[in-house]
């Protein structure tokens, strides 16, 4: 086998360890938005995102420090916030109102968070396929890519939500 088709196959072995831990954690971070405790939700969400990057990193062999990363992932938050706030930090808010929204703010929240993991591990995903490390990120630069795979994770993450996590046979990038 050529080196160069040796290197192909490690790469895409790494790339679909990555996505199969990106859904995973869309999943975990879908049922963190799903606490009834408002704020509690984003500590948690942040956690398993995190966490995610971390086992994200190991499989790039990447050196992970999560400082670096907390700043990293709040500035790529910070560029669909303003767009999206209506399903997140709002949703974290409403379960604040009695009944009614517990169980909106839940929903909106868990497919938010869902979405960001998505958009979350995509962007880490091209980042470290390039060669990129944690101290070359620079979330301007993909700020456009970040909001772009947010939008498409939205649909990934309703489309899980309707079917409980059953292939439906739609392409995953």
């Amino acid at each position: 086998m050529e080196k160069e088709t040796i290197n192909e196959t490690v790469l895409e072995n790494k790339q679909k360890l990555a996505n199969g831990l990106t859904k995973r954690y869309m999943w975990w971070t879908m049922g963190a938005g799903l606490i009834p405790i408002p704020f509690v939700d984003l500590v948690a969400v942040s956690g398993v995102q995190l966490k995610m990057l971390r086992d994200m990193a190991k499989i790039y062999e990447v050196k992970f420090n999560e400082t670096q990363t907390k700043s990293i992932v709040t500035a790529l938050l910070g560029s669909i916030v303003p767009n999206a706030l209506s399903t997140g930090g709002v949703g974290s808010i409403l379960k604040m109102v009695p009944l009614v929204g517990s169980i909106l703010g839940g929903l909106s929240m868990s497919l938010f968070s869902g979405a960001a993991t998505y958009a979350m591990g995509k962007v880490f995903i091209q980042h470290f396929e390039a060669g990129g490390t944690l101290l070359d990120f620079d979330p301007e630069k993909v700020k456009e890519y970040f909001k772009s795979q947010f939008e498409e994770g939205q649909n990934v993450a309703e489309d899980m939500k309707k079917n409980n996590g059953k292939q439906t046979g739609k392409a995953e990038k």
